[in-house]
């Protein structure tokens, strides 16, 4: 995997900046049929949730999202971010899986993600959300043991579940990675979505590294429906 653009799979057009776009994600075309539970990442408890189905079987790449249990700012730590990124790594590693785009925000996650096998997303999120949680934990008990002792032991990491949302066209990637990188500009962490380290931005931008390879699969050349090949 190639750390930077490449002649055969450029960055799009449009990867950094634009407006928040989430209307109209119920009324998207989608196929197949695991069920999932999907919540409001922007609501703080998780509590209102609803049945939705995640589509894992068309090569469609994934924006998922997951949150901070009770929107704690867990992620607040470089170390916390860091061990996120480095788990999302080890996990798409281990399923042959690309990464497209990320952001890692103090008290919540979005991320593309694409595997050539289908029916790999849910055990991917399982994993990457058990790994990751179990060595926060571990950074907090060692690192930050007066905050961490304010807090029950037993309480997870992470809200339960996660949001996904399918993509085959360049236009919702393009919209998908906007929304994701101006992320910190809109809550005021940084002036330029460039400027924060924790994103796939400065990749799409300068071609810099950014933790983890970022790829964007073949098949996303147009704004036509597709499935993107192995």
């Amino acid at each position: 995997m190639r750390c930077g653009p490449s002649k055969n799979h450029p960055p799009p057009k449009k990867a950094l900046g634009g407006p928040a776009e989430l209307a109209g994600l119920r009324s998207n075309k989608m196929i197949s049929s695991v069920v999932a539970t999907w919540y409001d990442p922007t609501q703080h408890t998780g509590i209102n949730m609803v049945k939705r189905r995640i589509y894992d079987s068309e090569g469609h790449i994934h924006f998922v999202t997951f949150s901070c249990f009770k929107r704690r700012t867990f992620l607040q730590q470089d170390q916390a971010k860091g061990i996120v990124i480095g788990q999302l790594q080890l996990q798409l590693t281990e399923r042959a899986g690309v990464c497209s785009g990320f952001v890692i925000m103090p008290d919540h996650v979005h991320a593309l993600v694409w595997f050539p096998k289908p029916s790999q997303l849910s055990s991917f999120m399982n994993k990457w959300k058990d790994q990751s949680s179990h060595e926060i934990k571990k950074l907090y008990r060692n690192r930050f043991p007066n905050y961490w002792g304010q807090l029950d032991d037993d309480e997870p990491i992470w809200q339960a579940r996660y949001y996904g949302f399918n993509i085959w066209t360049m236009k919702k990637f393009e919209e998908k990675l906007d929304y994701m990188h101006a992320n910190p500009v809109r809550a005021g962490l940084v002036e330029r979505a460039i400027d924060w380290k924790w994103s796939s931005a400065r990749w799409y931008l300068h071609g810099k590294q950014v933790g983890l390879p970022i790829r964007v699969p073949p098949g996303l050349e147009t704004d036509d429906e597709f499935v993107v090949s192995s």
